[in-house]
């Protein structure tokens, strides 16, 4: 069995396109269309259901996948460990939420780079819809959101945690002794929120329009950290995950408050599609996700 063939297959699966995948190994689309059906004809099973331009795995197509995968592992792996070996860095794409990038880059490059010289990463940053069409469309390796809790079997999940979120003010703002907070209290209030894109802004947004209410923010900002300094100083209030907030609040720079009915459920989540193939750089990009960021 030629691994070139097994390569292709791989390739196929993850990009859903015969020329795509061409395109990727530097194959025309009908030597592509040559090697899938070697495979089929050597292993007597049909890998791909084909209808109109968009192409499928078939049962056993998946079972296949899985193994090629893991052939494949292995002989990359081969490859890395021997003396002499000249293989450029493997680039490892990662998709996180704009307020999880910044503490997972300080986190994990340092350890990555000294454990794992061979790897790069590329960081970005989009919403939690726009990971998924990454995902969807091998534009990205791994995700990781911070949402309500993502159950889809097209995806594998590697690691999540509950985040907790809270209201946050400066200790000696006028909301700090008022106990329970109220949907109509809040809107007389200065917020200074994430954008509206942002998950647990959209939480937010979701629990006052029940009401037919609105928050108006005096200002909007991508960066959540930025937000917990001002709320510090005192300019105004914010909803934020507690991991954002969780230095001032131990400082007693800040105090978390409640809202009468509102339980937020957040997750951070790290996800890779279930087509995917896991080279040995990506599980070990994991690996360090899961032991260091993500504990």
């Amino acid at each position: 069995m030629d691994i070139k063939n097994l390569n292709t297959l791989i390739h196929v699966a993850e990009l859903g396109s015969f020329s795509r995948a061409g395109e990727r190994l530097g194959y025309s689309q009908p030597t592509v269309s040559v090697q899938i059906k070697q495979l089929e004809e050597e292993l007597g099973v049909r890998l791909f259901d084909r209808i109109g331009h968009a192409i499928r795995l078939t049962g056993p197509g998946r079972d296949v996948l899985r193994y090629a995968q893991e052939i494949c592992r292995i002989c990359g792996e081969m490859s890395q460990n021997t003396v002499g070996n000249s293989e450029r860095p493997t680039v490892i794409r990662l998709a996180t939420a704009d307020s999880l990038c910044g503490p997972l880059i300080q986190r994990v490059l340092p350890v990555l780079r000294e454990k794992c010289p061979n790897i790069s990463l590329k960081w970005m940053t989009a919403g939690t819809e726009d990971m998924f069409r990454m995902l969807d469309h091998n534009e990205a390796d791994l995700v990781c959101t911070l949402d309500r809790h993502i159950y889809n079997t097209n995806y594998v999940v590697a690691r999540e945690e509950k985040i907790g979120v809270h209201f946050v003010a400066a200790a000696d703002h006028s909301l700090a002794k008022r106990g329970i907070l109220t949907k109509r209290g809040l809107l007389g209030q200065d917020f200074l929120l994430t954008e509206k894109d942002m998950s647990y802004r959209g939480l937010l947004d979701e629990w006052m329009a029940k009401d037919s209410l609105e928050i108006k923010p005096i200002l909007e900002s991508g960066s959540a950290d930025l937000i917990c300094r001002l709320v510090e100083q005192g300019h105004g209030i914010s909803f934020l995950p507690d991991y954002v907030t969780e230095e001032a609040w131990k400082a007693g720079r800040i105090v978390r408050l409640e809202a009468e009915g509102f339980r937020p459920e957040l997750w951070k989540q790290l996800l890779y599609h279930r087509e995917k193939w896991v080279t040995r750089p990506m599980e070990q990009v994991i690996e360090h996700l899961k032991a260091i960021a993500l504990a």
